[in-house]
This record gives C-alpha cells, structure tokens and sequence, in this order.
C-alpha cells in the first residue's frame, strides 16, 4: 500500500492500496479521508451560493443550513464526480505504473457515505513492468536487395497488367483476366453476405477475409459474360462470427464483364493518363518503387531478428481485452508501413487477409513487440518529430490520390496518428539497435517472386459487428510484383 500526504489544496489528500492481479492489469482502491469529503463540499456549496435562486431569499443570502438541504444531491454528484476525477488523475500520474487504457470502473455503483471515508476501487490496463532488456551488439543479419534492369522490366509488365483499365471482351475468361464478378454467400438458402461488381484478377483462388474460394480460377476459366457459377466454401474457424466458425456456405458466382489488358499497347495516350511523358521517365519512376519495396523487405526481416531476441523472456500475460482493443490499431499502424513503402491494395488487403487468420497470437507478439521497444524508446528520449510526422504523411500521400494535408486530415479523423507515431518510434528505435549491432550482410536475391496463386477482397462473409485484431510482422508481401508505382486513371 501507498499514501499520498499533501499541504497542497490542489491535490487530495488518500491512501492507495494497489494489487497486481497479471502483468499487464493492476487492481487499484482508493480511500479518500472525510476532511477531504467535507472540503469539497465546502468547495462546491460556495460556488453553488451566489447562484441559488429561493423564494423569500436575496441571491448569495440563502443560510448555509437551507443551502445544504436544497442542493444536497446537486452537490453531492458534483464532489463524486471531482473526487473521482481528481484522484484518478493523481493515481495514474503517480509513477506507480504506466496506463494503457480506461480505468475499469462502474461509476453508477459509487457513493459517497454520509460519514466516514470515502473508497471506491477499479481495474486498470498497464505497461508491464521489466528491465530494459540489453540491446547492444546484437548479433543482426542484414539482407541485402538489388533491383536489376530485368526486374524492372518485368515489374513494368505487371503493373501496366495491374493498373490500366482493360477492354470488354467477350471471350471466355482466362488467368490473369480482370473479371467484374458479384457473389452471393447463402446459408441454409439465406443471405449472409453479398460481394457487388467487384473487379477481380483471375487467379487460382480468391481469398476473403474469411475464407478462400480454392477452385476459383478453375470455376471461371472458359467462362464469359453473363455466366453464373456455384461452389461452397468454409468458414475459418478463426472467424470474428461464432456462429459461422467452421461453417460450409454456398457462393453463386455471377459473371458481369470479362476485361483484358493489351500491354504490348502502351501508346503516348496511354503514358499521358499515367503521367509519364516517356518510358524511361515511367520505368526509373518503377524502379524507385522497387527500391523502396526492396527497403521494406530488408527492414521486415532485421526487425523479426531483433524482436525475437528482444522479446525472448517476454511471456507477460496479455488479458484478453487488451489483445482485442489493441489489435484494430496494430494493423492501422502496419498497413501506413506497408502503404508508405509503395505497395498496392492488392498486396495490403492479401497481407490483411493473412493476418486475420492467426488474430489473437499475431497480436500478442506484436504488443510484446511494442512493450519492448518503447521502452527502450524512453530510456533513449526518443519521441518523434514534426518532420518525421510530415515525411511519413507525405509517403503515404504519394500512393493515393490524395494530398498530404488530405491524409493528415483523414489519419486524425480516424484516430490513426497514434498508430502513425508507433511505426516512426519503433523505426527510430530499431535504426538505433542496428547501429550498435554487430552486422553481417546475405544476399537476398529478388523480391520478385512468381505471380500469386490468389487475390484477395476485403469482404468478411460471416460479418460481424466489431473488427477484432490483426498483426503479424512475420507475414510479408508475397512480392512487389503489384507495385503501386502508378495509379489508374
């Protein structure tokens, strides 16, 4: 147990006895003395005084007796609500522990006693208590890509597959075809869920958020326009909705546009809808995003090292609220990562469908992640500038069509520039670690792999109400073979 004694009339005056339940969670009771109780009383009647308003009485003239009996319950919810109120503040800024959430309390239930003290208690989410783990001279493998003139040949090919629109064929569908596709998901012949005119490319599975379609490009190769389809799929077990874990539902697929794209075709008017005015000037703009991907890739795999030695001894237990609520903005904070290093949708909802599939143990690697390098965050006084905030912000703009003041906009609106702050500290910290480690470099090849066997639709069929987690930093990218380096038209 803790006391608190002050002379300060600004801070009360309570005892605080506090429990350590888990890790991560504190249980906390606080005791406030009645001389306290009573000096906000006094506090709350006299600003309550030369506003109060009775028959037969001068405002600021009501005795003080009459006062107390008029106002009572008026004042009483106004002391409840600033002892609470002020305790709370002084409790959690006391250095006792490090909150991460709301305390967990149920207000409506607390009262103030007409004698004695005054206890309420409550539980809190908190930053697990540890020593920094020791981080210098790591022993770190660094991989290094290079992006060749084939490469880029290649990715241009892709992309110009990727991002010009296509023309309506009426030929049977093929791999690699865009196929305009709407699917209903039935349940004991009830609507679960619909997918409308969703423009897919035509691979051999297509993956949702909760489930894969496996015989996908089986189904609608040879298929044209106006061609309706059918097959069954199976709910994840994973899935946010229990009622549908593991469930089998049936899919109508129906066939609304075959397109195909003429790459060999990339005539000046094509190039101007890009914003290009040569090929040169497209192909170096393809080979920056390359490179930027090539960065990616090579930080992803030096951070998996350092987190798995970081976090060796990290085995605090995670309640299950927490590993919820945290999850959402993990994966807010992965996808900015994987937009400002220049990957497309595509690849982001593939990654975000992967993740999905492992929610709660992703998570709980990803928030003893954080743990770990916050601290050392703290300890090295690290916190992120304004210009690292703009320079993130400006590379996330440029795969979008919006402006830089747009996504700023749009970030805060969305409760998204927290996440925005973890993946700079985290970076800074983890740039930190490798300056002091104890290097060795492996050639990585080409993150050029070969095409994906599936595209992905961030559709959950079985929806739910409220998103639950995601996070996984070992989950990469398949390739940078969809690179976002240019936008359609």
């Amino acid at each position: 147990m803790s006391a608190v004694e002050t002379q300060d009339e600004s801070k009360l005056l309570l005892s605080v006895k506090i429990d350590q339940p888990s890790s991560c969670v504190r249980h906390v009771v606080v005791t406030i003395p009645r001389a306290e109780i009573e000096r906000y009383f006094r506090k709350v009647y006299d600003e309550i005084a030369p506003r109060a308003d009775l028959p037969g009485f001068r405002a600021g003239k009501i005795p003080r007796k009459l006062l107390e009996n008029r106002f009572r319950q008026t004042a009483t919810d106004q002391v409840k609500s600033s002892l609470v109120m002020d305790s709370l503040q002084q409790v959690t800024e006391s250095g006792e522990f490090s909150a991460i959430s709301e305390p967990d309390m149920d207000f409506g239930a607390v009262d103030i006693p007409a004698s004695g003290d005054f206890t309420y208690e409550f539980k809190i989410e908190v930053r697990p208590a540890f020593e920094t783990p020791a981080w210098k001279g790591l022993e770190i493998k660094k991989t290094e890509f290079k992006v060749t003139d084939d490469e880029v040949e290649l990715q241009l090919h892709r992309t110009l597959e990727r991002i010009t629109q296509g023309e309506a064929v009426d030929d049977a569908a093929k791999l690699g075809d865009r196929v305009v596709v709407s699917i209903d998901f039935r349940h004991d012949g009830k609507l679960v869920s619909s997918v409308e005119e969703a423009v897919v490319t035509l691979r051999s599975k297509l993956s949702l958020a909760d489930c894969i379609i496996e015989n996908f490009g089986e189904l609608l190769a040879g298929a044209k326009e106006g061609a309706k389809l059918a097959t069954k799929v199976k709910i994840f077990e994973t899935s946010l909705s229990e009622s549908y874990r593991g469930v089998e539902v049936d899919a109508e697929i129906s066939v609304e546009e075959v397109r195909r794209v003429n790459v060999e075709g990339m005539s000046k008017s094509v190039l101007d809808t890009l914003g290009f005015d040569t090929t040169d000037e497209l192909k170096a703009f393809v080979r920056s995003e390359l490179e930027r991907q090539c960065e990616y890739h090579q930080n992803q795999l030096i951070r998996t090292q350092v987190s798995g030695l970081l976090t060796a001894g990290a085995d605090w237990e995670l309640p299950q609220a927490l590993v919820r609520r945290q999850a959402d903005r993990e994966m807010h904070r992965r996808v900015l990562e994987l937009r400002r290093s220049g990957f497309t949708d595509d690849q982001i909802r593939s990654v975000v469908n992967n993740l999905r599939r492992n929610i709660e143990e992703t998570t709980k690697v990803a928030l003893r992640e954080h743990f770990v390098l916050e601290k050392i965050a703290e300890d090295l006084s690290i916190e992120p500038t304004e210009a690292e905030y703009d320079a993130e912000i400006e590379l996330i703009a440029q795969q979008s069509d919006l402006s830089a003041r747009q996504v700023k906009a749009k970030l805060e609106r969305n409760g998204q520039m927290d996440a925005l702050r973890n993946q700079i500290l985290e970076r800074r910290v983890i740039e930190t670690i490798v300056a002091e480690a104890k290097l060795t470099t492996e050639d990585g090849g080409s993150i050029l792999k070969e095409e994906a066997d599936e595209f992905a639709l961030e559709h959950l069929v079985a929806p739910v109400t409220q998103v639950l987690p995601e996070a996984r930093y070992d989950e990469q990218p398949e390739d940078g073979s969809d690179n976002k380096s240019v936008k359609p038209s």
